[in-house]
């Protein structure tokens, strides 16, 4: 039997990786509404399916079928293209993530760089949308975005440097297979400089995906839906989509440096079970944030990234520059 080419192979491989995202994402969302609603002692989506199991796809079939609305004065071709240029690079930020041994689309040895760099994309689909509307809720949104999400983009290189450095390699795979073993080895458990650094990442990880406390670009109560706010039906559905799926992209991040990855109790075939409960576990961290605390002004998100966050991460890779170079001395 003829074997598949090396570029067939790959191209499948993305495929269900791509299918995967999309179901995982979707099922997210119904997640962290009912996560949300525990939270506040409600029930959450229930009547569609099982306890509300059914409720996405409720969802995207109803988003489907609404009617694609766009404004009159509005630059209808950046309009339209905007959803697919903010969905592709919070897509492609899976493409480098190994989810076990051997088990991913492409891992790169700068596989930390590409998925930072990709990741910091989205930011042009969201200005591009932003400024397209021919709103003005959506146009300040748009810039806000641009502010905050640089701000903390620096914070959030310089937190995900620390594993890089402990592990002495930009490779996911090799970040992840530096934790293997016990759950001391994992990176959050280094003394100080791991649970900082985890603090960090978490912090500018909410940041950079725009939740409360730093929802500050679609602040329903000054902007109504913010860069958004013009958008209907699928193309609504696209960027939600993109944005569930660039938290959970950061969520699994997070895990692989920071918790092990597919380390874990148990047979080798459940690394990625453990690496999905581990994402999972962050994520969860990152909605209970913003389910917990209220909006904070825009000065004040500033001030957090430029006087704290900025300068405890360099301090950070600095000690862990330091630490690295002490024990490589062999003392």
């Amino acid at each position: 039997m003829m074997a598949l080419p090396e570029s067939a192979v790959a191209a499948i491989a993305g495929v269900i990786l791509l299918l995967s995202v999309i179901g995982v994402v979707t099922y997210v969302t119904l997640l962290e509404r009912k996560f949300a609603a525990r939270m506040q002692s409600r029930i959450g989506p229930y009547r569609v399916g099982w306890h509300g199991i059914l409720q996405p796809i409720a969802d995207a079939l109803k988003l489907m079928m609404k009617e694609d609305i766009v404004p009159r004065d509005a630059d209808r071709r950046v309009f339209n293209l905007a959803p697919i240029v903010f969905l592709i690079p919070c897509l492609l930020i899976f493409a480098t993530i190994p989810f076990a041994p051997g088990l991913g689309v492409a891992d790169l040895n700068i596989g930390i760089l590409f998925f930072l760099a990709v990741s910091s994309m989205e930011i042009v689909g969201l200005f591009m949308a932003g400024w397209s509307s021919n709103n003005k809720y959506a146009l300040i949104s748009a810039m806000r975005a641009v502010n905050q999400i640089i701000s903390y983009d620096l914070p959030f290189l310089f937190a995900a440097l620390i594993p890089v450095l402990l592990a002495g390699s930009l490779r996911l795979s090799d970040i992840a297979n530096a934790q293997s073993g016990s759950v001391f080895m994992w990176f959050i458990a280094y003394p100080v400089i791991g649970q900082l650094g985890f603090l960090a990442f978490v912090i500018a990880s909410v940041a950079a995906e725009n939740r409360v406390p730093f929802d500050i670009l679609e602040a329903e109560s000054e902007l109504v839906a913010g860069f958004r706010v013009e958008y209907s039906g699928m193309k609504f559905a696209l960027i939600q989509l993109g944005e569930y799926a660039h938290v959970l992209g950061t969520s699994f991040l997070g895990a692989l440096l920071f918790l092990g990855a597919w380390s874990g109790p148990g047979p080798e075939w459940l690394g990625p079970v453990w690496f999905l409960l581990k994402a999972l576990g962050v994520f969860l961290v990152i909605t209970w944030i913003r389910w917990s605390f209220v909006r904070i002004r825009v000065d004040q998100i500033l001030q957090i990234s430029w006087k704290l966050l900025m300068p405890l991460t360099m301090l950070l890779v600095i000690a862990t520059a330091i630490t690295v170079v002490w024990r490589s001395a062999g003392v």
